[in-house]
């Protein structure tokens, strides 16, 4: 048995964990951070590292060598309907050192975050360590157990931070009831070969039926086609010819290109959830991320709502855990903080589910030529309302900031 005794256990080394990590670890706090896998490899996790969180980054003095990485600028938004192109969202007067959403691979991310976090004498990081269960004393958590390549594990800690995404292990071990709200469809991830003709940005491809997102990653497009919910198996039985062809009525560049796509394996099914914890935390444990709120793709927020859940948590406990005073009443602090932006942001995408998806979806028999609801094509008639899904995308309902109390310790 591996045993050891911390301050600060976070299950998950997503950017929720890793963030939280090593902002406490700056601030003077002993932390040990799980990740169960033995690197951050995984190409189904999002890229799109927004304007809030770039902020953070400078506010950390951070971001001028983060931006040294591999990644591309996406300063606008376009929906294709058909021929019709309508720019929709225009993050370049945002009040922020960073105006525009860096598209950059997570696994980086989390590379620097860890890089950045060692540098810290109070930063652990154990690589294929897997958090599975909760020490319970008195009605109190105060460790958690879990594997390790060396075996079992068990760390004591005066909390425990579930970050380990929206099928958390730790968050099921703790008893929490979660609401679920439901999301009508999937999504099917890919990656196809970028060349000098294609459209210069990121955005949507939209027919009846049929939703294609292609990310710009430089050498390659990251590509998510959205399906409706359960409707995967189907897809499979009428053959990849059928899917492909598909795509190539959404996006005819591809035509070239699309016999990249040899086998369903290189086809990556993202089951949707859109669910969030009615209570955050018991004493001794809260949790954050994913693993308080899994949130919809529509407008790829999750990985920066992840990031403000980190700065909130660590503004709030970095004090009362260096000094060995957390109180309950710091816990509900952290979810009373952020869980109105999660409500708020949930709300808008539900509302973007009913009202844009599933109708989208449902027109999949229909030959009728779609062209861009009225609403979206005021955004091409009137630059200014493109500020708007902006603002909300870009920076979130009640940005985070990082406070003095996080300041670089000696």
């Amino acid at each position: 048995m591996n045993e050891r005794t911390t301050t600060c256990c976070i299950a998950g080394g997503g950017p929720a964990g890793m963030m939280l990590g090593f902002l406490l670890a700056r601030a003077g706090v002993d932390v040990v951070v799980l990740e169960k896998h033995a690197d951050f490899l995984r190409d189904f996790r999002g890229d799109t590292i927004h304007p809030s969180t770039l902020q953070v980054m400078h506010e950390l003095g951070l971001l001028d060598d983060f931006l040294k990485l591999p990644h591309t600028k996406t300063r606008e938004l376009a929906i294709r309907f058909g021929d019709e192109t309508i720019q929709f969202v225009d993050f370049s007067h945002l009040p922020v050192v960073a105006p525009y959403v860096a598209m950059m691979p997570q696994w980086d991310f989390l590379d620097f975050l860890a890089d950045r976090g060692r540098e810290q004498a109070r930063f652990t990081l154990l690589m294929n360590a897997k958090a599975e269960g909760l020490i319970e004393e008195d009605g109190r958590i105060v460790g958690l157990t879990g594997t390790a390549d060396d075996g079992p594990l068990r760390i004591r800690a005066d909390l425990v931070v579930a970050a380990d995404g929206r099928r958390s292990d730790i968050r099921a071990a703790s008893g929490l009831k979660s609401l679920d709200i439901g999301a009508p469809m999937d999504v099917l991830w890919f990656r196809l070969p970028r060349e000098a003709g294609d459209p210069g940005q990121t955005g949507g491809q939209v027919a009846n039926g049929r939703l294609l997102v292609t990310l710009d990653r430089g050498d390659y497009w990251q590509c998510a086609f959205v399906i409706p919910k359960g409707r995967f198996d189907a897809l499979r039985a009428a053959g990849l010819q059928a899917f492909c062809e598909g795509i190539v009525k959404l996006a005819p560049w591809f035509a070239d290109r699309i016999d990249v796509i040899a086998d369903w394996g290189e086809i990556k099914l993202l089951t949707v959830a859109v669910d969030r914890l009615e209570r955050w935390w018991r004493p001794g444990l809260i949790c954050i991320g994913d693993a308080a709120h899994a949130m919809s793709p529509i407008g790829g927020v999750g990985v920066n709502l992840a990031v403000q859940d980190a700065v909130a948590a660590a503004n709030r406990l970095a004090a009362p855990l260096r000094e060995k005073r957390l109180a309950d009443a710091d816990l509900a602090a952290v979810q009373e903080r952020r869980e109105f932006p999660t409500r708020a942001t949930q709300r808008i995408q539900v509302l973007a589910q009913n009202r844009i998806i599933s109708p989208l979806l449902a027109r999949a028999d229909s030959d009728a030529p779609l062209g861009p609801p009225f609403l979206v094509r005021l955004f091409g008639w009137f630059p200014i309302l493109r500020r708007i899904p902006a603002r909300i995308v870009g920076l979130g309902i009640r940005p985070e900031h990082i406070g003095p109390q996080l300041a670089a310790r000696p």
